[in-house]
């Protein structure tokens, strides 16, 4: 196969939110009041680069493994895809994948925090609660599988049920994953800052859908678009690209059962954030319901890369309003 091909079949533009989210759930983690570490270590640099590298890697795999089961759709969405093109067989492409979930979820086994970081011993040998990284990535792994797997449920067919494992996976517990790399997930802030991400890709994730209803609705996938129709779909997942940024202050002033904010980074940082999301997120939102029929007109619609740059500007944010204090 060529590297240009496998580039391909990589997605790459794709890769770079789940490393932000990963890099970026580990320095809320560091820059939050419940950090372990006094200082950066060499240890936690071997850490974030395992880790966010195999978060890159497991959604490359995802990538591939979805165009497999995806084919027959994409013969009509997008049949410049290799697979369409027969520049790759199925087998290979699955193999591919396949190996690619491997190399992205074993060496994840050795992501532990403190006290158990110091050592490969220790880390191989960290209590199960300590591997919770490791979990969190093989519980990505399977959703993935639901979602585009005929055999495991493929909730790629049934409209929100599909946004709804998206989000899980790429929303909640990326960021969830990334903070168990540094710290304790068994509080209430991290999942607090997942479901941020869960609830804006709950809607947002729909943006893709549009450009492929020809091929969707031939082959029984409901999605938004399908099911209600591109402009009554707009008017729905709209509301997903602002409603999510206004948990931030809501994060910031309920205190939780010791007196503390769920969210304890720089609040100040963490309102600037919030205001410049929303009005973000209202652009987008305007950009989407001026002319929902325009959505379902090109694969790369403005709001579909807006969806993106918006998922990497807060994550770069939110690990920019903890570290910075």
């Amino acid at each position: 196969m060529k590297v240009k091909t496998f580039i391909e079949l990589l997605r790459p533009f794709t890769l770079l939110p789940p490393l932000l989210g990963i890099l970026s759930g580990s320095a809320c983690a560091w820059g939050s009041s419940h950090n372990p570490y006094l200082k950066f270590t060499l240890s936690l640099f071997f850490t974030l680069l395992v880790g966010s590298f195999c978060a890159s890697l497991l959604n490359g795999a995802s990538n591939i493994i979805n165009q497999v089961y995806d084919l027959e759709i994409d013969k009509i969405n997008k049949p410049n895809r290799p697979l369409p093109r027969g520049e790759v067989s199925e087998k290979k492409a699955k193999i591919i994948s396949y190996i690619l979930y491997i190399l992205s979820i074993v060496p994840v086994w050795w992501i532990t925090p403190p006290p158990y970081d110091e050592s490969f011993i220790k880390r191989t040998l960290a209590p199960i609660p300590y591997h919770a990284t490791f979990f969190i990535f093989v519980l990505g792994m399977v959703l993935t599988f639901i979602y585009s797997s005929p055999k495991y449920g493929r909730t790629k067919k049934y409209g929100f049920l599909a946004n709804l494992t998206i989000a899980l996976a790429r929303g909640e517990l990326l960021k969830v994953a990334g903070w168990a790399m540094v710290s304790n997930v068994l509080i209430l802030e991290p999942w607090y800052l997942g479901f941020i991400f869960f609830l804006f890709l709950l809607g947002a994730t729909s943006t893709k859908d549009f450009s492929d209803i020809e091929g969707d609705r031939k082959f029984g996938c409901m999605t938004l678009p399908v099911k209600y129709g591109a402009v009554k779909a707009a008017r729905m997942i709209t509301p997903f690209f602002i409603i999510p940024w206004l948990l931030i202050p809501s994060g910031i002033f309920i205190k939780t059962f010791n007196g503390e904010s769920i969210l304890t980074g720089n609040a100040a940082l963490l309102l600037i954030l919030s205001f410049i999301l929303t009005l973000w997120g209202i652009y987008t939102a305007g950009l989407v319901l001026k002319d929902p029929n325009s959505l379902t007109q090109t694969e790369n619609h403005p709001s579909w890369r807006h969806m993106y740059l918006m998922m990497m500007f807060a994550q770069i944010g939110f690990a920019a309003a903890y570290i910075i204090k």
